[in-house]
């Protein structure tokens, strides 16, 4: 057994686990129940709302935004994207930002050299030489090697007297003070620290509340715990049983109806419906649409394709017979030309050296002299 974790007696978890068993319960149940609901309206409820949701907006919403879009679009955005393309960036470019550059460059500018100039010559050099050759000499020899003088000899020595001084008091306040404090502030502080706060601490709230918390709220919290776990663990069973029991129940006062009403409609439809279409099917469509097929539809789709053929072979030759006519009437109009037959050009033949023949198939050579050539 376990020192850290001792078995809590019976007095605790019976009560402990009864009263969470009693406040679990209901909560599984609900719990349960929600769940299955949660299912049943997402098979039957949710997804396909979900579904129908997508194909509406696939099919209506997105189209009707991308038209409305292009339409805000065509309408408030284009024109004024227009209007700052081709009417205020022109008007702005070239009527003011033109005009304006070429101000400052050609006018503005030449005329700020030159008043800088003036002010130069008539304010600046005046300024700089009253203040070279008057001020800087008055301050110079008038106050600060007075100044100088002043501090070197008077003001640094009584300084110095001073400093060592202070420098006497002070190490004796430095080694009285600290102590005179001390005795004063720091000793009853830790005196009453020491023996009476500690001890009241440690001794009226730490070890009572190390008491409470390891024999009570520790071994109360685990068995609470535990209760939990095994609670929910049994409020599963006896929901589920809970379950089983309203399932047998709805099975028995309505699924056996409902399934033999559907059984019974199944019979009727298969004996009252069905078997006399198929055998009005096999007896009386069938025959009539073979007949209708072989004897109606057959013949006359053969009549209609000689038909056909007889059409295109009766304009084939009212084409022929009207391209004579026309050749005709253009004899008789301009006159008979005897068509001149195509025939392949002859090459010409090639002279071999040292005589005047043609060799059969061979490239005629350029009648240039060498010299011309070269």
């Amino acid at each position: 057994m376990s020192t850290e974790h001792p078995t809590s007696p019976a007095l605790i978890r019976i009560p402990v686990r009864i009263v969470v068993l009693v406040v679990v319960l209901p909560v599984r149940m609900a719990w349960d129940a929600l769940t299955v609901t949660g299912r049943l309206l997402d098979r039957s409820l949710l997804r396909p709302a979900g579904r129908g949701l997508e194909w509406l907006y696939r099919k209506v919403l997105a189209p009707v935004g991308r038209g409305l879009v292009w339409l805000l679009g065509a309408v408030l955005v284009w024109p004024w994207v227009g209007l700052w393309r081709y009417v205020v960036l022109p008007v702005a470019r070239y009527g003011i930002a033109v005009p304006a550059a070429w101000l400052y460059r050609r006018v503005l500018s030449p005329l700020g050299a030159g008043f800088l100039f003036l002010l130069e010559k008539l304010l600046l050099v005046p300024l700089a030489a009253l203040f070279r050759y008057v001020l800087i000499p008055l301050l110079r020899y008038g106050v600060a090697v007075p100044a100088v003088w002043l501090g070197r000899h008077v003001l640094t020595p009584l300084g110095q007297g001073l400093g060592r001084c202070f420098r006497q008091a002070g190490r004796g306040l430095g080694w009285f003070l600290p102590r005179l404090g001390r005795v004063v502030f720091v000793w009853p502080w830790v005196g009453l620290w020491r023996y009476v706060v500690v001890p009241v601490l440690r001794y009226g709230i730490a070890v009572p509340a190390v008491w409470l918390w390891t024999r009570v709220l520790v071994p109360v919290g685990r068995e609470v715990r535990d209760a939990l776990a095994l609670c929910w663990r049994v409020a599963g069973f006896v929901s589920r049983a809970v379950g089983r029991g309203l399932k047998w129940l709805a099975w028995n006062l309505l699924g056996r109806p409902l399934v033999r009403v559907w059984q019974g409609l199944r019979w009727c439809g298969r004996n009252l419906v069905a078997r006399p279409v198929a055998l009005v099917w096999a007896s009386v469509v069938r025959p009539a649409g073979c007949w209708v097929r072989d004897g109606v539809w057959a013949p006359a789709r053969r009549a209609v394709v000689e038909s056909g053929r007889a059409a295109r072979e009766t304009l084939a030759s009212a084409r022929a017979i009207v391209r004579e006519a026309r050749r005709d009437a253009w004899r008789v109009l301009v006159g008979s030309v005897r068509p001149v037959e195509p025939r392949e050009p002859e090459a010409a033949r090639a002279r071999t050296l040292g005589s005047t023949t043609n060799v059969s198939g061979a490239v005629p050579a350029p009648e240039v002299s060498l010299r011309k050539r070269g």
